[in-house]
C-alpha cells in the first residue's frame, strides 16, 4: 500500500472520529420554589425529558414550555440533535414537593407532553396547528380525546386518515365542531394541552370528551378516573359556561378481556360525575358489541379504532343527548 493511500486513510479516520466524537452539552435545569422547572440547551438541539426516573430516549417527552412539578419527583433531561440520532449525557434534578400538594397523586394528573410515536406523528406541531384553528373557528361543539377521537373527522393537519369524515360532515361540520383528538394521548397529555393554549379564546356550548384508554395498560382504574376528573376540573375552570358530555371509555379487544374489565370499573367511577360540574355522563360502549360481547372488524377493524360504520354508531348514539345539551 502506498504512503499516499495510507495517509489518506489516516486522514479520513481522523476526521470521522472527530465528527462522531462531537458531544452535546446536557441541558441546564433551573427550578423555582413553586415547583416550576425550566430547561435550557444549545439552540440547535431538542430537549426531551422524563418524570418517571427513566433516562430520556428519542421518544420521550419534548420540552415545549416550563414544566410544572408541584408534586416533586425525579426529572431527567437530555439534549438531542434535530434528527435525535445524537444525545447528550443526562441531567437530573430531584425535586421536593410543594408543601400544599399531595405527593401521593398519580401520574395521570401530572401534565406532560408526549412523543410516543415520533417521528411518524408530530405531536407538538399538531398542538400548535389545532390550537390556532380552534381559536380562529370558535367551535360550538368541541371533541377532546385520543386517536379514537382524532380519526373521527374535521380539519386534516397530518397524514393520518380521518376514518369517519362522512359522518362528521353530516352531524358535526354544520354545527361548527372542532376536533382536539390526539393520537397516543393519555389523560396527562390532555391536561398539558388544556393548560398550554388548546382551548384559549373559545366558549363552546358543548365539549364531547372521551380519554383514558391509553392509560389502561399501566395505570389503575382509580388513577385513570382521577386523571379524567382532573381534566373535567380544568375545563370547568377554563370553559365555565360549557357543558361537558363525558363518554365512557369504549370497549377494546375482540373478546371480553381484563382491559375491558378495567374500563368497566373506570366508567362506573366516572358515572358518579353525571349531573355534577356541568357533566352529563353517557356510556355507549354496548353499541359496539354483538350480543356475545364481541367487537367485529366491520365496526372496528383493529378492535380499537372505529371505521366509518363505527363512527356512525357513535354519532347516532349520542345525538339525542347532543341536541338536548346544545338546545336544538
Amino acid at each position: 500500500m502506498s504512503k499516499h493511500l495510507l495517509l489518506s486513510l489516516f486522514t479520513f479516520c481522523t476526521v470521522l472520529h472527530a465528527e462522531t466524537a462531537v458531544t452535546l452539552a446536557p441541558p441546564a435545569i433551573q427550578s423555582s420554589p413553586g415547583g416550576t422547572v425550566k430547561l435550557e440547551a444549545a439552540a440547535d438541539t431538542r430537549i426531551l425529558y422524563t418524570l418517571d426516573g427513566a433516562d430520556p430516549i428519542a421518544k420521550s417527552n419534548p420540552y415545549l414550555a416550563p414544566i410544572e412539578i408541584p408534586l416533586g419527583g425525579t426529572l431527567k433531561a437530555r439534549a438531542f440533535s434535530k434528527d435525535r440520532k445524537r444525545m447528550s449525557d443526562v441531567s437530573t434534578a430531584v425535586l421536593k414537593p410543594v408543601s400544599k400538594f399531595d405527593v401521593s397523586a398519580p401520574s395521570t394528573v401530572v401534565p406532560v407532553t408526549q412523543d410516543r410515536s415520533w417521528p411518524q406523528y408530530d405531536w407538538a406541531k399538531r398542538h400548535e396547528l389545532t390550537s390556532a384553528a380552534v381559536k380562529h373557528a370558535k367551535p360550538q361543539i368541541l371533541f377532546i380525546g385520543d386517536s379514537i377521537t382524532h380519526f373521527f373527522g374535521g380539519e386534516q393537519f397530518d397524514s393520518y386518515a380521518l376514518r369517519g369524515q362522512q359522518t362528521w360532515g353530516e352531524f358535526y361540520a354544520p354545527r361548527n365542531a372542532g376536533n382536539l383528538g390526539f393520537g397516543w394521548d393519555k389523560t396527562e397529555n390532555v391536561l398539558w394541552r388544556l393548560r398550554h393554549g388548546a382551548i384559549d379564546g373559545i366558549a363552546p356550548k358543548l365539549v364531547v370528551m372521551m380519554i383514558g384508554t391509553n392509560n389502561t395498560g399501566d395505570c389503575s382504574a382509580t388513577d385513570i378516573a382521577q386523571g379524567i376528573m382532573a381534566i373535567v376540573s380544568e375545563m370547568n375552570l377554563r370553559l365555565p359556561q360549557s357543558k361537558i358530555l363525558l363518554l365512557g371509555i369504549f370497549p377494546r379487544g375482540e373478546k371480553p378481556n381484563p382491559q375491558r374489565e378495567k374500563i368497566a370499573v373506570i366508567n362506573q367511577l366516572l358515572a358518579q360525575l353525571d349531573g355534577e360540574r356541568n357533566v352529563t355522563f353517557l356510556d355507549i360502549g354496548a353499541k359496539f358489541l354483538t350480543p356475545d360481547g364481541l367487537i367485529t372488524k366491520d365496526i372496528m377493524p383493529d378492535f380499537l379504532h372505529p371505521n366509518e360504520k363505527g363512527y356512525r354508531i357513535w354519532a347516532k348514539a349520542i345525538e339525542p343527548t347532543v341536541k338536548k345539551l346544545i338546545g336544538e
